[in-house]
């Protein structure tokens, strides 16, 4: 079963002119909902805002806050095949209406599309990773969403595989490092956590979001900036982060690391399992 703009049904035929098949005027979340609730709910509510307002595509009411986030969720899951099981859930937001580039003048919130598949955790350690070669992140005004720009994940996930990689770091234009291919990154370095700051191209995170909280809970310095693939590569541990799961980085570039011995990574993930509720 999915929602589409809000009916339940068991499958969906999407009306045209869509503008986020002809445009991609539009974004997507990628949701988690476990033991009865949405994992992370405010970080992905706040992301969607955040977008929603630069695009000037107001939410849908069943969307718009977080207790109809969760409720209209609940209902799509409750009508799985299993539901109890957790639920991976992705939640396609667009513009209404057609035109062409310049959309029209007046239209109303955001069409949408919400699916769910039964959700697998992602916790294993990357044993192999690389920094990209054949594509770079690009600062705009809309690379913190997700769905904008994914046609530079999808060359980034091509050139994984080519390279048999298990991961790929991504550089920004300027030579930052910036995300994993599909996931945020982050490290270790005397007692604190570095990640990548917005500015390098990367997406918001809602996973490191999260895990900030955890880390500020635990006294965890926390730093953000733009950084050399070379402050990476001298890190005690290396890690990546998304909904699927936070993941030890064994390798990057050859070099290894003990990222899945590390104390202090050992502490930070397991206190933000704690908290996912």
């Amino acid at each position: 079963m999915m929602f589409l703009n809000n009916e339940l049904l068991p499958a969906a035929c999407l009306p045209l002119p869509n503008r986020g098949l002809l445009f991609n005027d539009g974004f997507f979340e990628t949701l988690v909902w476990a033991e009865g609730g949405l994992r992370y709910g405010p970080q992905h509510l706040a992301r969607m805002q955040r977008v929603a307002a630069v695009l000037a595509l107001p939410l849908p009411p069943a969307l718009a806050t977080p207790a109809a986030l969760a409720a209209t969720l609940g209902r799509l899951v409750a009508a799985q095949p299993q539901p109890a099981q957790p639920q991976r859930l992705r939640l396609q937001l667009w513009r209404p209406g057609g035109g062409l580039y310049a959309p029209p003048e007046v239209a109303g919130p955001a069409e949408w599309l919400a699916t769910a598949q039964l959700f697998e955790k992602r916790t294993a350690p990357v044993a192999r990773a690389g920094f990209g070669t054949t594509v770079r992140t690009q600062l705009s005004p809309v690379s913190f969403c997700k769905g904008p720009n994914a046609l530079l994940y999808v060359l980034a996930a091509r050139e994984r595989e080519q390279r048999g990689l298990d991961e790929l770091l991504l550089l920004s234009a300027a030579g930052h490092v910036a995300e994993a291919g599909a996931a945020a990154v982050g490290w270790v370095r005397n007692g604190a956590v570095y990640v990548p700051a917005e500015a390098a191209g990367g997406v918001s995170s809602v996973r490191l979001a999260h895990l900030r909280s955890t880390a500020a809970h635990l006294g965890v310095a926390w730093h953000e900036g733009l950084y050399e693939p070379d402050a990476l590569l001298t890190a005690e541990a290396v890690f990546t982060a998304n909904v699927a799961g936070l993941r030890p980085v064994l390798a990057v570039e050859g070099q290894p690391f003990g990222s899945a011995q590390h104390p202090l990574l050992h502490r930070l993930l397991a206190a933000d399992a704690g908290s996912a509720g």
